[in-house]
């Protein structure tokens, strides 16, 4: 019985620190239109795990594509998609979009 009760309290710490620890991911965003990026570089820290959330305003979908970040994502037309990144060194990190490579190019700068 004391077992139980112990496990149940730490469960329950556990529940209350989960959205404390899932508030402190930064959030960067990034927004498709008209077949680019906006902004076309974005300036993250090093070391630190971020939530990019990525909205596709166009009315076709592009990919989300990086060799060196090693993430490739369908963003449908008109929606947003969240991908993870990191935590990474420091440099730059070049993505693309798929679909509209002569237009839609970026990078991570990660200070």
């Amino acid at each position: 019985m004391r077992l139980t009760s112990t496990l149940a309290a730490l469960l329950l710490a556990a529940c209350a620190l989960a959205p404390a620890m899932a508030a402190e991911v930064p959030e960067v965003r990034l927004v498709i239109k008209d077949h680019k990026f906006d902004p076309a570089e974005l300036k993250i820290p090093a070391g630190q795990k971020i939530k990019l959330i990525i909205e596709n305003k166009d009315a076709t979908p592009e990919e989300f594509e990086s060799y060196e970040l090693n993430r490739e994502k369908i963003v449908a037309g008109n929606a947003t998609i969240t991908v993870f990144v990191g935590p990474l060194d420091k440099g730059r990190y070049p993505f693309f979009g798929e679909f509209h490579q002569e237009s839609a190019q970026g990078a991570l700068i990660v200070d």
